[in-house]
């Protein structure tokens, strides 16, 4: 059985700051299709490949990729581990949210009369 240790501060931190971007999500969803090297990426997009290059650092070092070299190409997978920790997390903030609305739903359900009724017999 594995069991996935909750991701620090700083982690989380990472893994957001790496998803804001919208080259980067780009890069993370091409990388769980398939395997690519830093090159082959960088000719989709509409930039330098040493800003292509960032951008695959900042999803290294928040952990959703995996670079590894091979000869001198470097090659870049996403992680399944880090992202299916990124969801669990995001998971978590949904069942908070959801348990809010559904307090908030009970709350607005309450009949307001049986409240005045309760207030003027005391």
């Amino acid at each position: 059985m594995v069991i996935q240790q909750e991701l620090s501060d700083d982690e989380i931190d990472r893994v957001f700051h790496a998803l804001a971007d919208a080259t980067r999500r780009d890069i993370l969803r091409r990388t769980i299709a398939g395997e690519h090297s830093i090159s082959a990426l960088a000719t989709d997009y509409d930039m330098s490949f040493a800003a292509v290059h960032k951008h695959v650092g900042v999803l290294e070092a928040a952990r959703l990729i995996v670079k590894r070299a091979e000869g001198r190409e470097r090659l870049v997978r996403a992680d399944p581990v880090m992202i299916a920790r990124a969801r669990t997390l995001l998971a978590r903030y949904e069942e908070m949210w959801r348990a809010r609305i559904d307090r908030l739903d009970v709350l607005l359900a309450e009949d307001p009369a049986s409240d005045t009724n309760k207030r003027e017999g005391e």
